[in-house]
């Protein structure tokens, strides 16, 4: 089923408004954020250590061996310096999992919307 909407458009001598164009003004951006019920934080890659494993800073002020596990591992390119979602293991609290990685754009609007702690705070 598909539901049609009806939209308003407002026609000025210089510019029309198109549906499929968006509006300037407006910054629509979505981006995750860590489940603190979960126990996940962000944390910054700091040197690749190979074989799908990260050195991290975290948020908590620990560094920690991070996994890229097999579900993320082909599909994101993890690269230092990226800000990354990360959830520590249970059993091991020094090694974590990597959930997800933040593009440079991503990043730099969590900074501005002074989301990130201040010790991850570069960029």
């Amino acid at each position: 089923m598909r539901l049609l909407t009806s939209r308003r458009f407002s026609l000025s001598p210089d510019t029309f408004n198109r549906p499929n164009e968006t509006n300037p003004e407006e910054e629509i951006l979505r981006t995750p954020y860590p489940n603190k019920k979960e126990g996940e934080m962000f944390g910054i890659a700091d040197q690749l250590l190979g074989a799908s494993r990260i050195k991290i800073m975290c948020a908590d002020g620990k560094a920690r061996m991070g996994r890229i596990p097999g579900k993320i591992r082909k599909r994101m390119w993890i690269r230092e310096g990226d800000l990354v979602i990360i959830k520590p293991w249970d059993f091991q609290d020094d090694k974590a999992d990597i959930l997800y990685r933040y593009t440079k754009t991503q990043a730099s609007y969590l900074s501005r919307k002074k989301v990130l702690p201040k010790s991850l705070d570069v960029f």
